[in-house]
């Protein structure tokens, strides 16, 4: 299954990500959102994603603003940054491939991420 570097604009700059394939079409994207201060190499983050690559989900996983090797300054960041980031990171996906369908958390809180249902919303 390839990985693809991928690189997109953000709010607060350039967001680094990695793109899991299957092997074939994809039969659908998601959009994997990383633990509060880890990136999107954490082993958690490569075995999940990979394993929905092998089912057939393409999956973005990708460094929030100020992490890894994405742009922004990691004090600047809070919750609501991060959405703007998914959100950024969604928008990425549909205008490439299309619009995500699953949306993948590890080990952050449910609530600020409530009602990103416009993440797998097509125009």
């Amino acid at each position: 299954m390839p990985t693809e570097r991928v690189e997109f604009q953000g709010p607060h700059g350039k967001l680094s990500g990695k793109l899991d394939l299957p092997d074939g079409m994809p039969r659908a994207y998601g959009v994997f959102a990383h633990c509060f201060t880890c990136s999107k190499d954490v082993l958690a983050a490569n075995r999940i994603s990979g394993g929905l690559a092998a089912q057939g989900i393409g999956m973005l996983r990708f460094d929030f603003a100020g992490l890894g090797a994405s742009a922004g300054e990691f004090g600047d960041t809070n919750f609501s940054s991060n959405v703007e980031d998914l959100v950024a990171a969604a928008d990425f996906l549909r205008e490439k491939f299309a619009a995500p369908r699953l949306l993948v958390g590890h080990s952050q809180p449910r609530r600020p991420y409530e009602g990103l249902e416009r993440l797998t919303k097509t125009p």
